[in-house]
């Protein structure tokens, strides 16, 4: 099969923007071959920022405000891959798709008592108006058809994983830090079912909100741990946050803004009056290297599992302080960043779900049952073109596979 140009866009949890990349990408599953041709990232406005924000609140959020923003993001998505090929000066008859997670206003991976009450997830940013505003195939909406086959909808980038980490001789715990924390774990010479992921919990979601919050809005985060290390980890503080219920549950399991959002963030700083805002900040900091290396004891090692190295990606790896504690709790292994395998932490998701992407319009499984807790391997993703020259080109590609 011949290379194929396309893009990946990836907004997550923790609401700071949208990273672009082109990629050229050949084979499939473990033979996937993956080259970076150009990428970029569009930070949030602080006003588009807020009103994201408020929809992942059941409590103020409105029906119309989420209409408007799924087609808003749908627009700027679109404006964002036609910056990203001016930047590579390509063309958009050259590139196959452009693979969207969107971004998660609520994700809900546990049914209730009514028999309409069933697990669901919802990411916005719509695929027409992205394909209409490119020209070129959308691919997104993923997490759907995981959970249409019993699965937690999440997390997704294991499939990912396991393609770009596979060792015959090293076991692996793949670990984002992004607005959530997450774990791919991958046993020396591992096969595709022998594959466990799960969130471990708050990556970088808490720590962002609280110093938004102590600085009124005039930081977004703790640069280089720059807050954290002129305050000191409050243990009895430490040790409440970690009784959290989460924390116990047994993957497979995921989670978000709807148990560590705004509410929880609320309860923290009532809890945590009597402390400096420095000290807040190295507390859960600190909460979310122990919540990361609390998973792994509990749900990976045992008599049968071990991990040799732990590979740090997401926006959590540029904090010097949280780093430090990583190593802190995690002192009998090796603890590496993405870029020691030449890999951006800043562009891995979107990287994965450009490879999602095209998994699903070559019409092969991308996700890990074993992951997600799904019944069965599926073919995750929806597909839209609104040109007719956008359709022919994924018609000549099929055509080629046959």
């Amino acid at each position: 099969m011949d290379k194929q140009l396309g893009i990946g866009l990836m907004s997550g949890t923790s609401l700071d923007g949208i990273d672009a990349v082109l990629i050229e990408i050949e084979g499939s599953s473990i033979n996937t071959k993956v080259n970076v041709i150009e990428s970029l990232t569009h930070e949030y406005r602080s006003d588009v920022r807020t009103a994201i924000k408020e929809l992942c609140d059941p409590e103020i959020a409105s029906l119309e405000k989420i209409c408007s923003m799924n087609m808003f993001l749908g627009r700027e998505l679109g404006m964002i891959v036609n910056e990203l090929l001016d930047k590579a000066g390509i063309g958009k008859e050259d590139v196959l798709f452009v693979s969207s997670h969107g971004q998660t206003i609520f994700h809900k991976p546990v049914g209730g008592e009514s028999r309409m009450d069933v697990p669901g997830t919802l990411q916005i940013g719509d695929l027409s108006m992205l394909s209409e505003m490119t020209g070129i195939t959308a691919v997104g909406d993923f997490r759907t058809a995981d959970m249409s086959a019993g699965g937690q909808g999440a997390p997704l980038v294991s499939f990912v994983d396991y393609i770009l980490f596979n060792n015959p001789d090293r076991s692996r715990a793949i670990q984002n830090i992004g607005g959530i924390g997450n774990v791919t774990y991958i046993p020396r010479n591992a096969k595709k079912d022998q594959v466990m992921s799960f969130d471990t919990g708050p990556g970088n979601m808490v720590i962002d909100e609280v110093v938004y919050r102590l600085t009124e809005g005039k930081q977004a985060y703790d640069k280089d741990g720059r807050i954290a290390y002129k305050g000191e980890v409050n243990k009895k503080l430490l040790n409440k946050l970690m009784e959290h219920p989460y924390f116990t549950v047994k993957p497979p399991k995921t989670t978000g803004r709807e148990l560590f959002g705004s509410s929880f963030v609320d309860s923290f700083m009532r809890d945590s009056a009597d402390l400096s805002f420095e000290d807040r900040v190295a507390t859960v900091t600190a909460w979310t290297a122990k919540t990361i290396a609390e998973s792994y004891s509990c749900f990976i090692e045992s008599s049968r599992n071990s991990i040799d190295d732990v590979v740090i990606g997401g926006g959590g790896s540029y904090n010097p302080f949280l780093m430090e504690q990583l190593h802190r709790y995690l002192p009998n292994q090796i603890v590496y960043k993405h870029e020691d395998f030449q890999l951006s932490s800043d562009l891995k998701e979107a990287i994965a779900f450009a490879i999602l992407g095209y998994h699903c319009l070559i019409g092969q499984s991308n996700q890990i049952p074993s992951a997600t807790g799904a019944h069965n391997p599926v073919i995750m993703g929806k597909i839209s073109h609104t040109q007719q020259q956008a359709f022919q080109r994924l018609n000549d590609l099929r055509g080629n596979l046959h």
